[in-house]
């Protein structure tokens, strides 16, 4: 099976289209010099002199490619995420899939993710650009990808055919996350593991009828 596609809104492609482009390796290095400035400094004191500071750019060429830090800011979150966690793994179980996924670099396991959006949570709250932003380009297309695991077991017959598949995506990361913000740290790939064989798959097993 493929993964469903996972697009932004007209809008972002059109502006994102006439943006103009970093040359070479410059724009990630400008975009892995953001993540790493918005761990140390949150999102409201990240500021386009702190992050050419960091990356050794101008600000004209930070503004000449984003607009504002939101657009920055997302541009960076997009380069971590979009990577092994978003491809349909295909194991075969349900139990494969998730753990690969969440094992997979930018998946849950992985510690930077953690932190970067530990920066975030609060001006997500506030920031209604800034919600807006991510909820759109980045959790939308995750949740889709991980549904789509989901729907594949459905299919197998691991997942019953009422059960809604949004909510059964949201389990691991939604207890994940919550036990990294309580704790500090990022969950092992061994808890991830205890997570989908001690609540994810018994919750799906559940709404499987049984005669």
């Amino acid at each position: 099976m493929t993964p469903p596609s996972s697009t932004a809104t007209s809008t972002h492609e059109e502006s994102v289209r006439t943006r103009p482009r970093v040359e070479g390796e410059r724009e990630r290095e400008i975009l892995e010099a953001t993540l790493e400035t918005l761990v140390e400094l949150g999102y409201d004191k990240l500021s386009f002199d702190a992050v050419a500071g960091a990356a050794k750019a101008s600000k004209a060429t930070l503004y000449r490619r984003w607009p504002a830090k939101v657009d920055l800011v997302v541009d960076a979150l997009e380069l971590m995420l979009g990577v092994e966690a978003d491809r349909f793994p295909d194991t075969g179980t349900l139990r494969g899939d998730l753990i690969s996924q969440a094992c997979a670099k930018g998946g849950l396991a992985d510690d930077q993710p953690v932190k970067v959006f530990g920066s975030l949570m609060n001006a997500m709250h506030r920031d209604r650009e800034l919600h807006d932003a991510i909820m759109t380009r980045l959790i939308a297309p995750k949740m889709a990808s991980a549904v789509h695991i989901f729907r594949a077991a459905q299919q197998r017959g691991e997942v019953g055919p009422g059960a809604d598949l949004d909510l059964l995506a949201r389990l691991l990361p939604a207890i994940s996350i919550h036990e990294a913000m309580l704790t500090g740290s990022h969950p092992s790939q061994d808890r991830l593991v205890t997570l989908v064989d001690s609540v994810v798959l018994p919750a799906c097993a559940a709404t499987v009828q049984r005669d």
